[in-house]
């Protein structure tokens, strides 16, 4: 009967143990989940600030040659014709360039496409 009885608390405690063990190990794959997710909301942030330095540069000279392209359509028809026409080329090729920039930025943005020194 003692022999029963201890065989019994030896199983008790081999049972307890093994359950420890899961719930570390549980605890521990919970952990590294965490670090995993904090990983990446890191990521996307750096991202979304490299892409909107990128955008708020592709708004800026894409306002700066769809003006010059205004200008330039004004000066058309008049004494300046020669000058507006080059304005008119000179400024399109800057704004599209400048929405090129924009569009580009969500790619960064969306951690699609890598950034200079990364």
């Amino acid at each position: 009967m003692i022999k029963y009885l201890l065989l019994l608390v030896v199983v008790a405690i081999l049972l307890n143990n093994s359950q420890s063990n899961a719930q570390n190990t549980d605890i521990d794959s919970l952990r590294r989940a965490i670090v995993r997710l904090d990983l990446q909301v890191k990521d996307i942030q750096l991202n979304i600030d490299k892409g909107q330095k990128q955008f708020k540069t592709g708004i800026i000279v894409s306002t700066i040659g769809y003006s010059v392209t205004i200008a330039g359509g004004l000066m058309l028809g008049r004494e300046n014709d020669e000058l507006g026409q080059a304005l008119l080329i000179a400024g399109g090729a800057t704004g599209l360039t400048g929405t090129f920039l924009m569009a580009d930025a969500f790619a960064v943005m969306a951690g699609k496409k890598k950034r200079k020194g990364q």
